[in-house]
């Protein structure tokens, strides 16, 4: 009787029971190079301060598309990357879940802030980043002359849409999804 050489420590989830070694890389692999920029990702990305592109890898993260065939599928968190354009940012927001902002190139403006509308700031540049706990009011805004990227992961693999600070946005949140 043979012995493994390697054991496997723990087991496999079940949707990945009895797939092959090829059919998982085929499967966990995300290139940069086979993504498309979704400038339309959020509710809030066609409105002037707050164009950016997310490209998704892992699950959908705030945007709340959750079907794209080229996406990882997400077990327990998200991962995408934001090219955020000069000017630009996001939207005061908060989720049901912590998120980080690493940036990659550029620099970044990062903001949390209180719901009587206090806020604090701080400036991130490439590998440096900010975790923004549940329930806490946060965003962010390149106010250099260079794009920014960032990579952004949220703690759950299918998080619910960002929830803006703006009622307005908060209204229209799922309008691009249309």
């Amino acid at each position: 009787m043979s012995e493994k050489s390697n054991v496997a420590r723990h087991p496999r989830p079940p949707e990945l029971q009895d797939a092959s070694l090829d059919e998982i890389m085929a499967t966990y692999v995300g290139k940069y190079k086979d993504k498309r920029a979704d400038w339309n990702a959020f509710a809030d990305a066609s409105i002037e301060g707050f164009k950016r592109a997310q490209f998704r890898f892992i699950g959908a993260g705030a945007s709340g598309k959750h079907d794209a065939s080229d996406i990882i599928p997400a077990g327990n968190f998200t991962l995408s990357i934001m090219h955020v354009p000069p000017g630009q940012g996001n939207a005061a927001h908060t989720h049901e879940v912590e998120e980080c902002f690493f940036v990659l190139q550029g620099y970044l403006t990062v903001f949390l802030e209180t719901e009587e509308g206090e806020r604090v700031s701080e400036t991130l540049g490439p590998w440096e980043c900010i975790s923004c706990p549940a329930g806490v009011i946060h965003g962010y805004v390149n106010e250099t002359l260079e794009p920014c990227y960032l990579q952004v992961m949220l703690g759950r693999g299918r998080p619910e849409t960002a929830g803006f600070a703006s009622s307005e946005l908060f209204a229209k949140r799922d309008s691009h999804l249309a």
